[in-house]
């Protein structure tokens, strides 16, 4: 699902990132041949501006947040406001994210090429084509079929077969892919669910907003030794709908 952010700004060892950056490695994805100009400028200022200007500096996430065309993900209407420092309505009563937690959570899930990542809350697909340029494969559960629709739709369009999508409850998770070395959830429980810790391979790593009225963003390690918790931002999620079973 989409989410907003109520999240402290980060303070950034240099201002000046490479927003033209090539992501070289990449796979799949958005090459924007036809693409306005004026498209590629704002996402470059989008990255000066709201990602690295608070801190985001690893070169992978910063050039993957100025190759995907955030405006393909919003609707039609608020296009002229998709590089925007907030996150946009959706429809359904969800968002899409904010620039900068989107990146964050990017970071701090510090995914490469050769990993598999489980998304839960697909809402708009965007998180989901980020994280499509850094790693082989992501799968991604939506649990409203009309949002499901939607993102199968704009990623096909955009270019991301690495990308797949499921209708679900994301509290289950995708055992039959699992384990998981990375998994990021894009709406907040009020508990850490068990399925998807249960799915999280040994060394990984989940990211995750925890919470109700109150919200934190959570880092998850799991080792041979158990679990640990890390707590960073306050945020403020859409809540994540569904029910463990």
């Amino acid at each position: 699902m989409g989410s907003h952010l109520n999240a402290r700004r980060r303070r950034s060892g240099s201002a000046a990132v490479a927003a033209g950056l090539v992501l070289a490695t990449a796979a799949y994805g958005w090459r924007g041949q036809t693409e306005d100009g004026s498209w590629q400028g704002a996402r470059r200022r989008m990255v000066d501006t709201q990602i690295a200007a608070r801190g985001i500096r690893d070169p992978a996430v910063l050039a993957a947040m100025a190759r995907v065309p955030r405006h393909l993900f919003v609707p039609p209407a608020l296009r002229n406001r998709a590089y925007e420092d907030r996150p946009l309505p959706i429809g359904h009563d969800q968002t899409i994210s904010q620039p900068f937690i989107v990146a964050y959570m990017t970071e701090v899930l510090r995914a490469n090429r050769d990993q598999t990542v489980l998304e839960i809350g697909t809402g708009s697909g965007y998180q989901a084509a980020v994280l499509a340029e850094l790693v082989r494969e992501v799968y991604t559960i939506e649990i409203l079929p009309e949002l499901a629709d939607r993102a199968r739709r704009t990623l096909a369009e955009a270019g991301y077969r690495n990308v797949h999508v499921r209708t679900g409850n994301g509290y289950l998770g995708w055992p039959e892919r699992a384990p998981f070395p990375r998994i990021i959830v894009t709406a907040a429980p009020e508990k850490i669910p068990p399925a998807l810790l249960d799915q999280l391979a040994i060394g990984g790593t989940m990211v995750l907003p925890v919470g109700t009225a109150f919200q934190e963003m959570t880092i998850v390690t799991k080792s041979t030794r158990g679990v640990t918790e890390r707590k960073t931002l306050p945020v403020s999620f859409v809540p994540m709908v569904g029910k463990p079973q």
